[in-house]
């Protein structure tokens, strides 16, 4: 059993009278002896792509989740024909296999198992699916034990039933999911081929990789932004804000255009002066050099190439048609051939072509700095950048600095006077939750406990006392000492 993608090229030859209403790009499994059908009637993998046809209906618009619930989907078909188990058998049998299926993701082969987190994707994906089949007829059983339990949030209580399919994960406090500064700029020295302190690399084992100016400078620029990855993918190079004509303090205001932003709404975030000028100085050399005289063209497979003639920060000429940027969708994004050649997405490869393989970047960089001279540094994943941005800006907020920074920076004529007027009356994490695009800061709340907001508080708490010699340290600490003291011999206190 495979996993296909759709794509509608040709359709005009199939015979057909009109063009299948099936979505560009829409995974589907295909059996290995390419039959959808057979004397018994409908074969599970017909109902399975009815079923993935339905996702973009289902909150699930991005293409790339398509071929994760497919790939899903076949691995447990492909469990069920092994041990010669129907998909839509009775409830025992399913019971069984799901078992044996545990069993398997948990302990077999390497390449089988999975992790926690993964499985319950797994558990999640394949609930859905069940209770699809049951309301539309083709199943009468489902493999799943379901318990029903009580959820409080902002003082709501819910009722909800829980799959007991799904594994236990640590609780999202007891991992830490952002990069302090020290590793936040290693990471960036990192990919931009220096050494964790920024300077030169002169021994042997120097990295030299390619596109070493566009990895560092893209990476400050979402570590300063908190841009989600499909964000910063897809982000043309005309949508980069303007560079101030001076250095400044201030935060730069960053426009996110809706159509790739998760949930499809716009925001404004910010970026710092310094991350802004060094994507600056890649758009103006490093891109350049590689979209000037560019042929590249998208391949057949992404659709028809879409040619832009005109173009301002706003909108542009494709295809003989005005249009606005913030109106094309990722999938269009990628098909933009600039003016002068290459693509118009922010980040391009050495021949014009869009690049889009982050993850990988972001692999190979966290596991050279590991080796090569941080054991401690751990994988950083696109979604690190984004907390690391949360926690570090928040902590500017509980400071005071973008306060003061405003502050100085209107007395000096140099600020945009409507931020400047929000950092000086806005709460912090008001401010955080419009930067990430929360629709509630109960949300941004949650959000922060979850990456340990309290070190914050704390480490404020403790530098601003020792600088204005309200907090002694080391009396703070023996008093700390004789609490734990008296508690251990049994003292009321």
């Amino acid at each position: 059993m495979e996993v296909s993608f759709y794509s509608s090229e040709g359709w005009e030859s199939w015979g057909l009278l009109a063009k299948p209403v099936i979505p560009e790009g829409m995974a589907f499994l295909v059996d290995d002896d390419l039959l959808f059908e057979d004397e018994r009637g409908l074969r599970a993998t017909a109902v399975g792509n009815e079923w993935l046809r339905l996702r973009p209906t289902e909150n699930c618009s991005a293409p790339s989740s398509w071929g994760t619930y497919a790939r899903i989907l076949r691995d447990w078909f492909v469990s069920a024909q092994l041990h010669g188990v129907e998909i839509f058998d009775t409830r025992d049998r399913l019971k069984a296999l799901l078992s044996t299926y545990a069993v398997d993701r948990a302990g077999g082969a390497l390449k089988q198992q999975l992790g926690a987190v993964t499985w319950n994707q797994h558990m999640s994906v394949l609930g859905m699916f069940y209770r699809w089949a049951v309301d539309e007829s083709y199943a009468t059983a489902v493999p799943f034990t379901y318990q029903q339990a009580a959820v409080v949030y902002a003082e709501t209580v819910r009722q909800i039933m829980v799959n007991q399919a799904r594994r236990r994960v640590p609780h999202a406090h007891v991992t830490i999911k952002y990069l302090e500064d020290d590793f936040a700029s290693m990471f960036v020295n990192g990919l931009a081929g220096l050494m964790p302190d920024g300077d030169e690399d002169d021994s042997q084992q120097r990295f030299r990789g390619r596109h070493l100016a566009r990895n560092s400078a893209v990476i400050e620029l979402v570590l300063s932004s908190g841009l989600r990855l499909q964000e910063f993918t897809y982000l043309l190079a005309c949508e980069v804000p303007l560079l101030p004509t001076a250095p400044r303090l201030m935060p730069i205001p960053f426009p996110i255009p809706e159509s790739i932003t998760k949930g499809s709404k716009f925001r404004v975030t910010w970026t710092s002066y310094t991350a802004l000028a060094r994507v600056h100085a890649y758009l103006s050399l490093e891109r350049m050099l590689a979209c000037g005289g560019s042929a590249w063209r998208p391949p057949m497979r992404w659709g028809e190439p879409l040619f832009v003639t005109e173009m301002d920060g706003q909108g542009g000429r494709v295809n003989g048609q005005w249009v606005k940027w913030s109106s094309l969708k990722p999938a269009q994004r990628r098909r933009l051939v600039a003016p002068g050649g290459g693509s118009m997405l922010l980040a391009v490869r050495s021949d014009g072509a869009p690049f889009t393989a982050w993850s990988s970047v972001f692999e190979r960089t966290s596991r050279r700095i590991a080796e090569r001279y941080e054991p401690r540094f751990p994988h950083v994943h696109p979604h690190r950048c984004r907390h690391t941005m949360a926690m570090a800006t928040m902590e500017r907020l509980v400071a005071g600095y973008y306060e003061q920074a405003a502050r100085l920076s209107a007395a000096g004529g140099d600020a945009d006077d409507a931020l400047a007027h929000y950092l000086t009356t806005t709460e912090p994490l008001l401010v955080l939750r419009d930067l990430l695009g929360h629709s509630s800061s109960l949300t941004t709340e949650k959000y922060l406990r979850r990456l340990d907001m309290m070190r914050i508080f704390r480490e404020i708490y403790e530098d601003s006392g020792r600088r204005w010699g309200l907090l002694d340290h080391e009396s703070a600490e023996r008093e700390a000492d004789a609490e734990f003291e008296d508690e251990d011999a049994g003292v009321l206190v």
